[in-house]
C-alpha cells in the first residue's frame, strides 16, 4: 500500500503531463508498421521503432540510410531509477531507445528498452506537407510495485526525450544551422519548433543522424519537432514558412525573400546626430545605400559597453525628433537598423553597482561554510563546494553573494575549501552581512573584454532589457544587428537564440511590426528564424583585406548558402592613407600610425564583387570626418553605388556570379559611354616597381585594346611611364586606353617614375 501511494503521489507531478496506467504489452504486436504521411513524404517506422524509410513522394526518392537500425525516438534519464534496473546498470546518464511502437489515430505509443514506461507522441500531418511531433503523455506502470519500489520521484523520470531521430542520407548540401540535408533531388529538415529544443546532428558513414531533443528543464512535454521534406528548394522553404506561420515563430522565410536583404549597410559610428542627418543622407546617396545601421552610442546615454543597458535617449535626441528623422529617411527609401547589444549588462551599470542585481547569471554556485559579517575584511572566504573549476583568468575572478561582489586570487582544492586573496566591495558594491549557508557563486563575466556580465535568460531581466530597446525600436527602427549575442548564459543552444527572440517578441508586440531582418555575432538553431541576415565579420586592414575576404566571409557565404541564408561580408573600415608612417609590421597588417594605402576603390570592389556573387551585402563603417578628408571618397562611393545598383536590378547572370566566385580573379564594373555596365576582369600592375605605391593601377581588355585604370591614393601626382611611353596625371580614377600589349603596359608602369 505504501509503495502504491508513493507511486500515485509521484505520478501527479510528472512534468505537468497526465500519468496513466501502461496499456497491455500485447497491444504491441511486433508486426504492424507505423506510417506518418503527408502530401510530400511518407515516413515508415518498423514495429521495433527503428526507421524503415522516408520517401519524397514527388520523385520516390529514398531519404534515409537504415542499415544501422536507428530508433526514431529515445528517452534519457540521468541515471537508472527503477530499483531492479538500478541494481544492474551503472549510475550514469542512460539513454533508452524506443524498441516498440504502434499508432492509434494521431498518437504514437512507444515503449523502451528496460525502462518501465511508455510515451505517447502526438503527430500532426499538415496540409502544407510538414509534420510535427509533440509529447502527449508520459505513461507509467502503476500496477507492478517493483517498477519504482519506494523511490519518491516524479515518474517516469525522463530527463530529456528525443522527439525525432532520423538517419538521413548524405547529399551535396548539409545546412547545419537549420538541420537540413539537401540536393536537387530531395530536401529533408529535422527542425525544432520552439527556442528550447536541443537540435543536433552526428556525422556517420554515408548519413547524418539528425536529432531534435526536448529538455526537462524547459518542460519536456512542451517540445515540438518538425519534419519537412520536399524535392525543390522553394517548396521546402514554403513548408518552413508554413511552420513559422502555424507555430507563431518569427518569419525567417518571409524575411529571406525580401528584395531589400541583399542591400549593403551604411554603418555610422557616433555621428548620427540631429545636425548630421543631411550629411549622412548625402553620402548614402553617393554610395547608393538603402540601409542605414546606427550604432547605439549615437542615440543613448550609455557611451560605452560598461554602462549598458542605459538606453535613455541622449545626444540631442528625443522620441519626437528621432521619429521625425526616421520618417524622413524612410521617405528617401532607406531602411534603418539599430546596432545594439541585447545581452550586455555593463560592469559600471546600475544593474551591477552599488547593488548587484539578483538576476545576473552565476556560472558556478557555492555555499558559505562560515559567516561573513559586514564588519570584516576577509582575505579568505570559506565555501562547502570544491572550487576546482572556478575561473582563474585575472579579469573574471569575481564572486557574488547577495548583492555584493568579491574578487579572489586563488583557492584551495582540499578541505577546508576556501577562496584566497579575497577583496570585498568589488566595483563599488555595498558590503553586506552574509550568513553561513548563503548561496552565491562565480559571476558570469563575459570573456569578450570582461566588461559585462551575463543575464540569466531564465529570469525577467532579458525582457526588461528588451523593453528598453523596444522604446527606441518604436521610433522607426526596421532591423537589428544583435551584437554581443555570444555573451548569452549557458546553455548556448537555447539562450543565444532566446536572447534575440525575446527582443524581437517585445519589439513586435510594442509596434505590431516585426523586424525586417536581424543579424548577430552568434547563432544557434532557433535563431535561423530570426537572423535571416546572418552575421557580419570584424574589420580587416587594407593590406590584408582581399585575403581575409576569402578566408572568412567568402567561406561563410558558401556554408550559409546551404542554410538558404546570406552572410554580411562586412564590417569594412574606411581609412585614410598614411604614406609617412613606419613600414607595416607583420606584412600588410593595418594598425593606426603605420604606413598604409588606406581604403581604396579596388579593395572594396574586390570585396563587394565577391559578396554579390552570393547575393550578399556588406556593412561599411564610416566616419564623417574621414569621408570629408579622404581624397578618393567620391571614387570609392561610386564603386559601391554601381554594385548596389547591380544588386537592386538583379543585373548579374548566374554565369557572371560563378565567374565572380573565383578568388584568384578581380573584376571591375565598368560604366561605358552609353551609361551601361560591363563586367571586366582586371589585373593589378606594379607601379614604379611596387603594387603598394601611391599610384594604383589595373589593366583590362576591352574592344581589342588594353585599358589601364589608375589613380593617386592620397592626393595627386604625375606618372612618367618608362620606355618613353608618356606621362599620366594621377588624381581621381582615370582610364588610359592603348594598343600596346599587356607586357609593354606592365613594363611601362613598373619602370615608371612618380613625381
Amino acid at each position: 500500500m505504501i509503495h502504491t501511494l508513493c507511486l500515485i503521489v509521484g505520478a501527479l507531478a510528472v512534468f505537468s503531463a497526465c500519468a496513466e496506467t501502461m496499456p497491455p504489452e500485447d497491444l504491441f504486436d511486433g508486426k504492424t508498421l507505423v506510417v506518418v504521411e503527408t502530401k510530400t513524404f511518407k515516413l515508415t517506422i518498423n514495429p521495433d521503432a527503428t526507421a524503415k524509410s522516408l520517401i519524397a513522394k514527388a520523385t520516390g526518392e529514398e531519404c534515409l540510410l537504415t542499415d544501422e537500425k536507428i530508433p526514431v525516438f529515445a528517452s534519457t534519464q540521468i541515471r537508472p531509477f527503477n530499483n531492479e534496473i538500478r541494481l544492474v546498470q551503472q549510475a550514469k546518464r542512460t539513454t533508452y531507445p524506443a524498441n516498440r511502437i504502434r499508432r492509434e489515430g494521431d498518437l504514437l505509443y512507444m515503449g523502451f528498452e528496460t525502462a518501465p514506461y511508455q510515451v505517447t507522441v502526438r503527430v500532426t500531418e499538415t496540409p502544407e506537407g510538414y509534420a510535427t511531433f509533440k509529447i502527449d503523455r508520459l505513461i507509467s506502470n502503476h500496477e507492478d510495485e517493483h517498477q519504482y519500489y519506494h523511490w519518491n520521484l516524479d515518474v517516469p523520470p525522463v530527463e530529456s526525450f528525443r522527439l525525432l531521430q532520423l538517419p538521413v542520407k548524405e547529399r551535396k548540401n548539409f545546412g547545419d544551422w537549420l538541420n537540413v540535408m539537401w540536393d536537387d533531388k530531395a530536401l529533408v529538415g529535422v527542425i525544432g519548433g520552439t527556442p528550447y529544443m536541443d537540435v543536433d546532428n552526428e556525422r556517420r558513414h554515408g548519413f547524418r543522424k539528425l536529432t531534435v531533443e526536448s529538455l526537462k528543464n524547459y518542460g519536456v512535454t512542451n517540445g515540438i519537432a518538425v519534419l519537412a521534406v520536399a524535392t525543390k528548394e522553394q517548396e521546402f522553404l514554403d513548408q518552413i514558412d508554413a511552420v513559422e506561420r502555424d507555430l507563431g515563430l518569427p518569419r525567417g522565410v518571409k524575411s529571406r525573400r525580401d528584395s531589400r536583404l541583399n542591400a549593403s549597410l551604411f554603418w555610422v559610428g557616433r555621428a548620427f546626430r540631429p545636425e548630421n542627418v543631411d550629411a549622412i543622407l548625402k553620402y548614402m546617396k553617393q554610395g547608393g545605400f538603402r540601409m542605414l545601421l546606427i550604432y547605439h552610442p549615437c542615440l543613448i546615454k550609455a557611451k560605452s559597453y560598461r554602462t549598458l543597458p542605459d538606453y535613455t535617449l541622449d545626444n540631442g535626441w528625443t522620441e519626437e525628433n528621432l521619429t521625425a528623422a526616421f520618417d524622413r529617411l524612410h521617405k528617401e527609401g532607406i531602411s534603418i537598423g539599430f546596432h545594439t547589444l541585447q545581452t550586455f549588462i555593463g560592469l559600471d551599470s546600475s544593474y551591477v553597482t552599488p547593488e548587484a542585481d539578483h538576476r545576473l547569471a552565476l556560472i558556478k554556485h557555492f555555499t558559505l561554510s562560515q559567516p561573513l559579517p559586514i564588519s570584516e575584511k576577509p582575505s579568505e572566504l570559506f565555501v562547502e563546494e570544491n572550487p576546482v573549476s572556478a575561473p582563474m583568468h585575472p579579469k573574471i575572478r569575481v564572486l557574488k553573494f547577495g548583492s555584493e561582489l568579491f574578487t579572489y586570487e586563488g583557492y584551495t582544492t582540499e578541505r577546508p575549501y576556501k577562496f584566497l586573496g579575497v577583496k570585498r566591495r568589488h566595483l563599488g558594491t555595498h558590503a553586506k552581512d552574509h550568513p553561513r549557508g548563503e548561496i552565491g557563486g562565480v559571476l558570469g563575466i563575459s570573456e569578450c573584454a570582461a566588461i559585462s556580465t551575463y543575464i540569466d535568460q531564465d529570469s525577467s531581466l532579458q525582457d526588461e532589457i528588451a523593453e528598453k530597446i523596444a522604446n527606441i525600436y518604436k521610433c522607426g527602427i526596421d532591423f537589428f544587428y544583435f551584437d554581443g549575442s555570444e555573451d548569452a548564459n549557458v546553455p548556448c543552444t537555447v539562450n543565444i537564440s532566446l536572447s534575440q527572440y525575446r527582443c524581437v517578441q517585445v519589439c513586435t508586440a510594442k509596434t505590431g511590426c516585426a523586424p525586417l531582418f536581424t543579424e548577430g555575432c552568434a547563432k544557434s538553431h532557433f535563431g535561423w528564424h530570426i537572423q535571416s541576415g546572418a552575421n557580419a565579420f570584424d574589420v580587416f586592414g587594407s593590406e590584408i583585406f582581399k585575403g581575409k575576404i576569402i578566408e572568412y566571409p567568402y567561406a561563410a557565404a558558401k556554408r550559409l548558402a546551404m542554410d538558404f541564408t546570406r552572410v554580411d561580408f562586412g564590417w569594412w573600415g574606411f581609412w585614410l592613407p598614411n604614406l609617412d608612417g613606419e613600414p607595416a609590421l607583420k606584412k600588410g597588417l593595418f594598425r593606426g600610425g603605420r604606413r598604409t594605402v588606406g581604403t581604396q576603390a579596388d579593395i572594396w570592389e574586390y570585396g563587394t564583387s565577391k559578396a554579390a556573387a552570393f547575393d550578399c551585402p556588406s556593412t561599411m563603417q564610416f566616419d564623417l570626418n574621414t569621408l570629408a578628408q579622404h581624397k578618393r571618397t567620391a571614387d570609392i562611393l561610386e564603386t559601391v553605388r554601381r554594385w548596389e545598383d547591380v544588386r537592386l536590378k538583379k543585373w548579374l547572370t548566374p554565369a557572371q556570379k560563378e565567374m565572380l566566385k573565383d578568388p584568384a580573379k578581380e573584376f571591375h564594373l565598368f560604366l561605358n559611354e552609353k551609361g551601361e555596365y560591363e563586367l571586366l576582369e582586371w589585373k593589378q600592375l606594379d607601379v614604379a616597381g611596387d603594387k603598394w605605391s601611391r599610384v594604383r593601377a589595373f589593366v583590362f581588355e576591352r574592344n581589342g585594346q588594353r585599358v589601364v585604370a589608375y589613380w593617386d591614393i592620397a592626393d595627386k601626382s604625375e606618372l612618367v611611364l618608362a620606355n618613353g611611353v608618356g606621362t599620366l596625371k594621377a588624381e581621381n580614377r582615370a582610364y588610359w586606353t592603348t594598343q600596346k600589349s599587356e607586357a609593354d603596359v606592365r613594363a611601362a608602369l613598373a619602370g615608371a617614375t612618380i613625381r
